[in-house]
């Protein structure tokens, strides 16, 4: 079994997860070959430019992966309880401030993108693939266009005999 394929069962139990009053605003991507050579490379550069820590740490990572999936969410709406998870006492238009991120987002629907990577960790760990969830890849992809979102985050795959992701 490719690599590949287990990103493509990643991202179909990404789909499948369970969203929040039936809303699905998550997005998917495969990252490969010199799309993912990109990556990693402008995820040191950033690194770099920004005086951030451990995007050098994690670019390496990337640059030594088959594969990276992304999931983010993209337009997402308030889902109108003003249950005040996202710090306001009623739902506030989302995606208005621009950074790494677009936000803010409803909290219930960041929960429906932590439900959908969830997922999709549980199918690489059934097939014993080596993987992290990356908040430092899914800036970079945004920044460079991999995948269309909001707000996203980045799980590398590896087979080798030892995880790459640990004892960095």
């Amino acid at each position: 079994m490719s690599l590949r394929t287990v990103a493509e069962l990643m991202s179909i139990s990404a789909r499948t997860a369970p969203k929040a009053a039936g809303q699905d605003f998550v997005v998917i991507e495969i990252v490969e070959g010199e799309d993912l050579h990109r990556l990693g490379e402008a995820m040191i550069a950033y690194g770099e430019r920004t005086g951030k820590p451990n995007f050098d740490r994690d670019g390496q990572n990337v640059l030594h992966s088959e594969a990276v999936v992304l999931v983010g969410l993209k337009d997402a709406t308030a889902l109108g309880l003003n249950c005040a998870a996202c710090g306001s006492e009623t739902c506030v238009t989302p995606n208005t401030v621009d950074g790494e991120f677009r936000g803010p987002n409803c909290a219930l629907h960041l929960l429906d993108m932590g439900i959908a990577i969830g997922s999709a960790v549980k199918m690489a760990g059934m097939l014993n693939v080596d993987n992290r969830i990356m908040y430092r890849a899914g800036v970079v992809a945004r920044e460079l266009g991999l995948i269309e979102a909001d707000f996203v985050m980045g799980i590398p795959l590896s087979a080798t005999g030892k995880s790459i992701y640990f004892d960095r």
